[in-house]
């Protein structure tokens, strides 16, 4: 994979969609990743879960009621949307598409199934998964979260294995060894400077 970016070049910036199984770091890759191009745009997904200690509204979601997302969805405003662990999550769509047509690079941190729904909207979207180095780092990670019930990490990692075994839909793989060489490959795939 080369980093080099063609200087001069008029380009116009796609979407690039990031997606791996919970637990596999793409948060911290992501947040990474702004610190050093914070012009990279990441879309922040509505949900109907509740906040985790220290999440605020507008920041690390836009946290909606049931009926709220219920209208986003009836009305269309949604790029996509999924069911995880009993609540919801989606992509606001007219954020995403204002980005797009002003040039900015836009990522999206998502699941496999909004990813899929990304690809049958907008064919052109980049496709990156995240892998983890191995079955038992992913375990290990889910587990020592510490956030979430034996029950809903069950359920994380039975969602995993159905995850690990999309991986040949998407159009890259980066394995998260390292946050910081994942965020520079991820940075050259998304062709930033």
């Amino acid at each position: 994979m080369s980093e080099a970016v063609s200087r001069g070049a008029t380009r116009r910036p796609r979407l690039t969609v990031l997606s791996g199984p919970s637990g596999v770091g793409k948060s911290t890759v992501v947040a990474h990743m702004r610190t050093v191009h914070p012009e990279v745009w990441l879309s922040v997904s509505a949900t109907t879960r509740a906040p985790r200690p220290g999440e605020r509204d507008g920041v690390q979601y836009h946290f909606v009621s049931d009926d709220a997302f219920d209208k986003l969805v009836a009305n269309g405003e949604l790029l996509e949307w999924a069911e995880f662990a009993g609540n919801r999550y989606g992509t606001p769509r007219g954020a995403v598409q204002d980005r797009l047509a002003a040039g900015e690079p836009v990522l999206l941190e998502i699941d496999l199934q909004g990813a899929r729904q990304v690809r049958e909207a907008m064919p052109e979207a980049q496709l990156v998964f995240l892998a983890p180095p191995s079955w038992e780092e992913l375990v290990r990670r889910l587990t020592g979260r510490g956030t979430e019930s034996p029950e809903v990490i069950e359920r994380r990692l039975a969602a995993a294995r159905v995850e690990l075994a999309a991986e040949e839909e998407f159009d890259e793989t980066l394995v998260n060894t390292s946050v910081q060489d994942v965020a520079r490959e991820l940075l050259a795939l998304m062709q930033v400077d």
